[in-house]
């Protein structure tokens, strides 16, 4: 009883959250972009699997994954060498990363380098800045200096690099963190930090997606330096002939067996590696082995629904909403509705609601997930709104990356410093599936419209929506620590009036 209770709540809260971007779809289908009977009626098929997909998501993690992660990060920090946690800690972000379906995704749209090749770069730049995230936390060094030496060594990096491979190498970092690798990975540093008992421990769990985002833009731009890919056109889905509704039924059931056997290699390793992780430490009773279990169980279902929907509803509406007002007399009108798009796409992303929970629990109701969403929303929204700025433009990419980089750590010295890890961590979870499966056919297909480059205009909203919020967080961070000043000032001032007149009286 307590677990359908528990569904029906994250199911509902799915709801809430797809219904304002399905909305604003149908309004666009009916007005400026109108859809084809059969990619409408795919959209909405899809929309429906995202709710529940969303719902069943978010309670097998809840249940399985953040257990699982926090239980492995304990056990390691209590190890006194550092050799077994180091290749552990290594191994993990490989394999979670390796089978991540947001990079699959992604590899599937770049036609420059092999999907394998590609995926396989990427997994080992996880893995080693996965080893030098946990290390930090347990070293106790600031995750600003760190911030401060990888990322301008990314732009050195970057000026080396083929212009049109410049844009992958920032959405490779965004797409490796999704809904596998966050709910684990956030997890992860709860349960290394908890081995720590200084007061800084809870804000130092926060970090290892910012840096774990960092080691695939490196590695994939140490991979176009030395590969030298040449310019190649990505290829754009097509939109399937539908008669009747339940030719779009059948669409949806023949893309099925794919997502099955993908989640399952996803899940797979994960799952493996508890196994082991039991039989050698103990840790977990019969009880908490079975509600795991059943979490690892929602888990995959819930993964499985989802991604069949984005891919399948979401990307071809997407591509075909871009295509069509790219191609209209009004293309400015791609700014605006791209900015509307991105604040509400955001609240759909699956490990969105990871991070707004975990950040709220772990600042004692400090940062509010309400709060959370509304930062991760104007980000999303400012940068979607860029990006479709870069499209109709042809404006290179790093002429707002850095500026936006440089102003992100320049506030990190401003702000407390859990608000520094949560922004650059929320920047890895704001580019999540949606983004890979929306937002980016959206670009594509306005980018083809309108006779652009591919690689350099269309690649690059996923770089966009992960940097973003580590502005707009620090802003709130910095807003509510002058805030609270502020009360301690005026507090002090009443104080001292108090005292003023009871000398008086005196």
């Amino acid at each position: 009883m307590r677990l359908n209770k528990q569904l029906k709540e994250k199911n509902q809260e799915s709801l809430a959250s797809v219904l304002p971007i399905t909305a604003i779809v149908l309004v666009l289908s009916i007005t400026v972009a109108p859809l084809p009977p059969g990619a409408l009626v795919l959209f909405l098929f899809g929309a429906v699997l995202l709710v529940a997909g969303m719902g069943f998501f978010t309670l097998g993690a809840d249940m399985s994954m953040i257990p699982m992660g926090e239980g492995i990060g304990v056990e390691l920090s209590r190890r006194k060498g550092l050799l077994l946690p180091v290749l552990a800690y290594f191994l993990l972000g490989v394999l979670t990363t390796a089978a991540e379906p947001d990079l699959q995704v992604l590899a599937g749209q770049v036609p420059a380098i092999d999907s394998r090749t590609l995926i396989l770069t990427v997994s080992v730049g996880v893995g080693f800045f996965l080893v030098i995230a946990a290390l930090r936390i347990r070293c106790k060094i600031p995750l600003r200096r760190l911030l401060m030496f990888f990322y301008p060594a990314v732009f050195l990096l970057a000026a080396l690099a083929p212009a049109s491979f410049i844009p992958v190498s920032f959405d490779a970092g965004g797409v490796t963190t999704g809904p596998i690798t966050v709910p684990f990975i956030m997890a992860l540093g709860l349960g290394i930090a908890s081995s720590r008992s200084d007061k800084d421990s809870s804000s130092d769990s926060f970090g290892l997606i910012s840096l774990c985002s960092v080691g695939p833009v490196v590695m994939v731009l140490l991979l176009g330096i030395l590969y030298r890919p040449e310019e190649v056109t990505p290829q754009l889905s097509a939109i399937p002939e539908l008669a009747t509704t339940a030719d779009a039924a059948r669409v949806f059931l023949r893309a099925f067996p794919a997502f099955l056997r993908e989640v399952a290699a996803a899940l797979a390793p994960i799952a493996g590696l508890f196994v082991l992780f039991q039989l050698l430490t103990r840790r977990f009773r019969r009880r908490q082995l079975i509600r795991i279990g059943a979490g690892l169980a929602y888990t995959y279902a819930g993964l499985v629904l989802f991604l069949c929907g984005v891919s399948v509803g979401f990307m071809p509406a997407g591509q075909y909403i871009g295509a069509t007002v790219a191609a209209g007399n009004s293309r400015w009108l791609l700014v605006p509705i791209g900015m509307l798009i991105g604040y509400y796409i955001v609240k759909a992303e699956p490990a969105v609601r990871v991070l707004t929970k975990q950040v709220e629990e772990v600042s004692n109701g400090s940062i509010s997930h309400k709060a959370m969403e509304l930062a991760l929303s104007a980000g999303v929204c400012l940068s979607v709104g860029l990006a479709m700025a870069r499209v109709l433009t042809g404006l290179n990419i790093l002429w707002l990356l850095i500026p936006g980089y440089a102003v992100s750590l320049g506030l990190s010295f401003f702000v407390p410093p859990i608000f520094t890890g949560v922004a650059f961590d929320s920047g890895g979870v704001a580019s999540g599936p949606m983004t890979a499966t929306f937002l980016l056919p959206f670009a594509m297909g306005a980018c083809t419209a309108l006779g652009g480059s591919l690689m350099t205009d269309a690649f690059g909203i996923v770089a966009m929506v992960a940097m973003t919020p580590l502005v707009t967080i620090q802003v709130m961070g910095l807003g509510s620590q002058l805030i609270r000043q502020l009360a301690r000032r005026n507090m002090r001032v009443r104080l001292e009036r108090v005292e003023d007149a009871i000398v008086y009286y005196d």
